[in-house]
C-alpha cells in the first residue's frame, strides 16, 4: 500500500483521515502546519500527499506549489482536501500543481476513489 502524508491543523481530522488510511493498509503521517509539511515530504518521500488549503505558515497552495519545485518531491501524487469550494479555489489548487481536489465533508468511499485516481496516474 502507499506512503500517504495527511496535513492539516485539525488534529480530529487527521485521527479520522489516519484511521481509515490505516485500516486500508496504508503507511501515514502527518503534518499540522505548512512549513511542517514540506519537511516531512521531503525527509519521508510519501507517494500522496492530502493536503488541507488553510494551514498555518504555509497556505496548502504554497507547500502544493513548492512540493512542484523541489525535485525530491515534484512527483509526489497531491489532493488537496479543504472545505473550500469556491470554483476559484479550484482552480487555483490546479494551478499550484494539485492532482486532484476533495471538499470536506466527504465520506470515506470518496476518499478512496480520490486515492485510487491519483495513485493511478502516471
Amino acid at each position: 500500500m502507499a506512503r500517504i502524508l495527511v496535513v492539516d491543523d485539525e488534529v480530529d481530522i487527521v485521527e479520522n483521515i489516519a484511521a481509515l488510511l490505516k485500516a486500508k493498509g496504508h503507511q501515514v503521517s502527518w503534518a499540522a502546519d505548512g512549513a511542517e509539511a514540506l519537511a516531512r515530504a521531503k525527509k519521508e518521500r510519501p507517494e500522496l500527499v492530502l493536503l488541507d488549503v488553510i494551514l498555518p505558515r504555509l497556505s496548502g497552495f504554497d507547500v502544493c506549489k513548492l512540493l512542484r519545485s523541489e525535485p525530491k518531491t515534484a512527483k509526489v501524487k497531491i489532493v488537496m482536501v479543504t472545505g473550500l469550494g469556491r470554483l476559484g479555489d479550484v482552480e487555483t489548487a490546479f494551478a499550484s500543481g494539485a492532482d486532484d481536489y476533495l471538499i470536506k465533508p466527504f465520506d470515506s468511499e470518496r476518499l478512496f476513489k480520490k486515492i485510487e485516481k491519483v495513485l493511478a496516474l502516471p
